[in-house]
């Protein structure tokens, strides 16, 4: 773990305790090892007749591989029937091959101490990924800059809760499209040390990313252990274009990890029903993580469900409903079935502002997250709009309600202190517990405490300006960035990141397209 301190205040025990309340403390929490059932929806009847349609769906239907004939020649050789780029999967292939993905793997970061195991009963925090806006209270909305992008990297290389720092977690459009990748994965390499993901927006820009690590990590490093992860989206209805699938093989013949998810807007993209959507979502999984073995048997890989529903009368995506959280929870049934990672929600919401109907979904999206099982949670916060905005205020607002996700996976301790029988014994009836030895030595650590709530008296909440959960947020993002240490990283390794990019960028001219 570590620590960036002010030096502590000499004087009394007093003085040297308000010195260590305000100095500045960078700390990680380790990613959520769950001590809780996951919550599963569907029987095992339910479960087979959806893997049944599933099938039926990949053999009898099939998937498209669009501009892509090496992807064509793999399933032909693999004993798939193929068909100009239709490409149809007997019963069973997909699934033979999906099992030689791994169960978990970890995810290496450069500060050794903040390196992810993904999969298991673990689950790994990521911020919110590709939105065009920013918003914050001072600006409003806008295009999204490079300062943006940097200004969140730091957010989330202190937020306690985040484990990891994400990938796009806004789209630099002051930055030409055919660079900003360089810059982005720069901004994460450099301002921070934690996990980060790779570029997917065209295969060249997948290998930068892999030349770039092996310029972080070294090599062999690299050649031996995962140290990315990337965000690969089917076309959903069950397109696998050769974009994102470049990206895919690229990362997968490093040894590099892929998050295969489909993108869904239910009644748009995929049937308005529960079980025919999930039933489409491991359809589209199995043809993609097998695509990804085909590549490479082992190349690590999460079973993605990315999925809200729709408002029929706007068209527009809904977040926060119970037909996701249904379909989130059943995904996370059939991913463990398959024995994969799994990665789904995040703060979903809808709304324009983080207020309350933003507050209600984001909840709703975070805690079903944490009980259908998910490993790995991109979007985990920061998300506004449906997507479109990443917010500054709502980032830190999501960061610190992470914490409780953390309490929560604890589950219930039932060891010799959580039962707390000399207490009750020492209180007695009509008594107090506040002065008791079991409080005394458990205060510190006995509830989640938030860094960003208000929970003072009326009275000192109006002195101290009658400030709402907003402005409150608004100030510690202030606070943040302006308390911002940038990680140690050796010089040699920095000048080197530095001149690959500069020659990349050097070696093509600027395009917005």
């Amino acid at each position: 773990m570590e620590e960036v301190k002010t030096r502590r205040a000499r004087g009394g025990g007093g003085a040297a305790r308000r010195a260590e309340r305000t100095a500045v403390n960078i700390e990680t929490a380790k990613y959520i090892e769950r001590n809780i059932p996951n919550f599963e929806v569907l029987n095992e009847e339910a479960l087979e007749i959806i893997e049944a349609n599933a099938e039926t769906i990949l053999a009898e239907i099939g998937v498209n591989f669009v501009n892509n004939p090496a992807a064509l020649e793999r399933w032909r050789a693999a004993g798939a029937e193929v068909e100009d780029e239709r490409v149809r999967i007997p019963r069973g292939l997909a699934r033979k091959l999906c099992s030689t993905a791994p169960s978990q793997f970890t995810q290496h970061a450069r500060n050794s101490e903040k390196s992810v195991v993904i999969g298991g009963r673990n689950m790994v925090l990521a911020p919110v990924y590709g939105p065009p806006f920013v918003r914050d209270a001072q600006g409003g909305r806008r295009y999204a800059t490079m300062a943006d992008f940097e200004k969140f990297v730091k957010l989330a290389y202190m937020s306690k809760w985040l484990h990891h720092s994400g990938g796009t977690v806004c789209e630099p459009t002051d930055i030409p499209v055919n660079k900003r990748h360089l810059d982005m994965l720069m901004a994460h390499m450099t301002l921070s040390d934690k996990p980060f993901m790779g570029s997917v927006t065209a295969p060249e820009r997948a290998q930068d990313s892999v030349e770039m690590c092996e310029i972080l990590f070294g090599k062999e490093f690299v050649r031996d252990n995962t140290v990315m992860t990337s965000l690969v989206n089917i076309n959903s209805p069950m397109t696998f274009d050769d974009i994102m699938m470049g990206a895919l093989e690229v990362y997968a013949a490093n040894n590099q990890a892929a998050i295969i998810s489909p993108f869904i807007v239910g009644g748009a993209m995929a049937p308005v029903s529960v079980a025919g959507t999930l039933t489409q979502v491991l359809a589209e999984v199995l043809a993609g993580v097998a695509y990804s073995q085909l590549v490479r048997p082992g190349a690590p890989v999460i079973f993605g469900a990315f999925v809200s529903s729709i408002d029929m009368n706007s068209g527009a995506p809904t977040f926060g409903t119970p037909e996701a959280s249904l379909i989130t929870y059943g995904a996370g049934q059939l991913a463990r079935r398959l024995n994969l990672p799994y990665r789904s929600a995040g703060s979903f919401c809808g709304s324009k502002l983080p207020d309350a109907q933003a507050a209600y979904e984001t909840a709703n999206s975070l805690n079903m997250g944490l009980l259908a099982g998910v490993n790995f949670m991109l979007h985990s916060c920061g998300w506004l709009e449906g997507g479109l905005v990443a917010d500054f205020e709502k980032f830190v607002m999501d960061a610190d309600q992470l914490g409780v996700l953390h309490g929560l996976a604890k589950g219930i301790a039932v060891d010799t202190n959580a039962q707390a029988m000399d207490a009750i014994r020492e209180v007695g009836p009509g008594g107090h517990y506040l002065g008791c030895a079991h409080t005394q030595a458990n205060f510190k650590s006995a509830f989640w405490k938030s860094e960003l709530l208000d929970y003072k008296p009326f009275e000192t909440w109006e002195e101290e300006g009658a400030r709402d959960t907003y402005a409150l947020a608004s100030n510690r993002v202030e606070k943040l960035l302006a308390t911002y240490r940038q990680p140690e990283l050796s010089q040699d390794v920095a000048e080197a990141l530095a001149a690959y990019v500069a020659e990349k960028k050097a070696s093509m001219p600027d395009s917005f397209m």
